[in-house]
């Protein structure tokens, strides 16, 4: 329900929410995409995305980098999403619009506008706190994690879940070496 850009500007997101120490603590482009496993050229446009939406804060030169603008939770994944995607109800269908919206709906048309409520539901819900809570080895609601592994990349919602008996903050670097 929504692009690689917008994953990738959650794994983004989600280094910055891990570091946050009130906007203390920058990290570089390289940092980020080097954690994420992200391709660096397109990381640098997502960055400038999200600066210019004030979503992070971005300073030149050394001791630079990038933080966010707000505390993690503060900032919903829909946010994130809003820079990204641009809502066009053809891509709902699988058809594009071609059954749907002309006459009689498809046949998965009322299941398709479920999930797009669901995932519109879960992206204004949840936010980056969930990240700097896991980071700290804080505890986190299963109910969220549950949430989140349903419709998140397995690397991400993995390591939230605390899976293998491991700490979030080792399932996670184990994990975030594959890209999202």
């Amino acid at each position: 329900m929504y692009g690689k850009q917008t994953q990738r500007a959650i794994g983004a997101m989600s280094r910055l929410a891990e570091v946050w120490d009130g906007a203390q603590t920058r990290l570089s482009a390289v940092d980020i995409a080097q954690q994420r496993a992200l391709p660096g050229p397109m990381l640098a446009k997502i960055l400038t995305s999200l600066a210019q939406a004030n979503l992070i804060v971005g300073s030149p030169g050394p001791g630079g980098g990038y933080a966010l603008s707000r505390a993690p939770a503060e900032i919903s994944f829909q946010e994130v999403a809003d820079v990204f995607e641009r809502e066009d109800p053809s891509n709902l269908c699988p058809f594009g619009g071609g059954i749907c919206g002309v006459g009689k709906n498809c046949a998965l048309h009322d299941k398709l506008v479920e999930v797009q409520r669901t995932v519109k539901t879960f992206l204004a819900e949840t936010t980056f706190e969930i990240f700097r809570r896991a980071a700290q080895d804080e505890e986190i609601d299963a109910e969220a994690v549950a949430v989140i592994a349903s419709v998140m990349p397995s690397a991400i919602a993995g390591a939230i879940a605390n899976d293998n008996g491991k700490s979030p903050r080792e399932s996670f670097r184990v994990r975030e070496r594959r890209p999202l």
